[in-house]
């Protein structure tokens, strides 16, 4: 018997279209195969009624935000509005509750959910590192690891971004609810996140990248010391509210990107979380560099943070991924779909993000490389594509699901990426492995039970 596992969909995604009567052979180290090296034998997996695409690639995630779900959506009484810095007080409140346990309950509850999502891949930008009172864990990476154990247990390659946090902003009191974040220099962050990345190096799965939180609160130094530092991708979020650009601008007299730029940061390596208040000269920057832009529609639309110039990006040569951030919803490709209709909106046009040359499966494909190759890319990983050589992380859509039922073969992947609902999500697998079979996860009812008691202790 061959261990080599062959599976064969209705419609399989190959260079950018959904071909019929494809087939992809997954190798026993988990990696696509040429279809030339599958021997007689091979185990055939017949997926009827199925079309089969790349997994998807949640660049940025902050897993335990899950807990605040519904919690915040109204305003507070004596406050005339809400926003990011309000949203930002209810935020603290779990931040400052959560054990070691309780940080694995909730982020295996959200992991699960974007396993059922067809995610395969998560970014999770992981910046509570201490106790309650700020002293550190005698194992400074515990927290870390409770959320790698928590992507290991539900199925998901993850990407942990160790966040550098260093104070509470530029001529800013110290923050008490910010005592779990802060490392007291940058040599501590940086040697956490190799001590993190020596003991994670036997997973393939599991790998580590630096993430200075933000300009407001990481100094120059810090950014000097990071850029300085080989061999690790670098997230950074930029760009998302006013009042950073604002800050950066007293303290330095310069915009977060044109600081960026001057310390060297910006590169391939590098990803500019929501860059959403950009100048057209920053745009240019970050194209110039090739760096990437995860843009998280959903929590940027949630907290009333703006709309992410991706046309403009995109037209000037960076990448665009994308993210669940706040986890007030987890469904990828939405996203993509959020991310294209806020341009519309903004640009009073259709199909903003079309690459042009009429083809109906045109602007499907470009959102979904964003969810996807790009996704991978920004975290250093070799996924998000089903080119043989690559990692055989995959998801299948039920082409029976009411949300497809109609679309044409020509129409097929716009209609997925445009239209599908996640509950049209099938099976998901992870290095040729099946995480989810027929839409069910294995530690599905489990993760929810205890995440609703841990739900319930914290907001009675």
């Amino acid at each position: 018997m061959s261990d080599i596992t062959v599976y064969q969909p209705d419609f399989l995604y190959v260079g950018g279209r959904l071909i019929q009567g494809g087939a992809l052979a997954v190798g026993a180290d988990g990696r696509i195969l040429e279809a030339a090296d599958v021997p007689a034998g091979a185990s055939v997996v017949r997926l009827r009624g199925r079309a089969l695409l790349p997994g998807l690639v949640n660049g940025h995630s902050h897993a335990f935000q899950r807990l605040i779900r519904g919690r915040t959506e109204y305003v507070v009484a004596g406050h005339e509005a809400d926003d990011f810095w309000s949203w930002r007080e209810a935020m603290y409140r779990a931040a400052e509750s959560l054990g070691p346990d309780d940080v694995y309950v909730a982020s295996r509850q959200v992991f699960v959910e974007m396993a059922l999502a067809g995610i395969t891949t998560v970014g999770e930008f992981h910046y509570i590192h201490h106790q309650q009172d700020g002293t550190p864990y005698a194992d400074r990476n515990v927290l870390a690891k409770a959320v790698i154990r928590a992507a290991r247990d539900a199925g998901l390659r993850i990407c942990l971004l160790r966040v550098g946090y260093a104070r509470a902003g530029f001529q800013v009191a110290p923050n008490p609810r910010q005592r779990r974040f802060i490392d007291p220099d940058v040599d501590t962050f940086l040697a956490s996140a190799q001590a993190l990345a020596g003991e994670v190096k036997g997973d393939a799965a599991v790998s580590v990248g630096l993430a200075p939180h933000s300009v407001r609160a990481v100094p120059r130094d810090w950014l000097s010391a990071v850029s300085k530092t080989r061999g690790f991708p670098v997230h950074m979020h930029v760009a998302e509210q006013p009042k950073e650009i604002e800050a950066s601008l007293a303290e330095y007299g310069r915009r977060p990107v044109e600081l960026l730029s001057d310390l060297g940061l910006l590169g391939p390596g590098f990803t500019a979380v929501h860059g959403v208040h950009l100048t057209d000269e920053e745009v240019s920057m970050l194209g110039a560099a090739r760096a990437t832009v995860c843009a998280c529609p959903s929590t940027e639309r949630n907290l009333g943070d703006g709309i992410v110039p991706a046309d403009a990006l995109v037209k000037a040569g960076a990448r665009i991924s994308l993210g669940s951030d706040s986890q007030a919803h987890v469904d990828l490709l939405d996203e993509a779909r959020q991310l294209e209709g806020h341009l519309r909106l903004s640009r009073l046009r259709r199909a903003v993000l079309d690459p042009g040359g009429g083809e109906v499966s045109g602007l499907g494909a470009r959102l979904l490389d964003m969810a996807t190759v790009d996704g991978a890319r920004c975290l250093g990983l070799s996924t998000g594509t089903l080119a043989p050589g690559a990692l055989a992380d995959f998801f299948t859509v039920d082409l029976g699901h009411p949300s497809l039922v109609g679309a044409s073969p020509r129409s097929l992947l716009a209609s997925i990426v445009l239209g599908a609902e996640k509950a049209a999500v099938r099976d998901v697998a992870v290095a040729g492995r099946l995480v989810v079979r027929d839409g069910v996860h294995p530690l599905a009812e489990e993760s929810g039970r205890a995440f609703q008691t841990l739900s319930h202790s914290l907001y009675r």
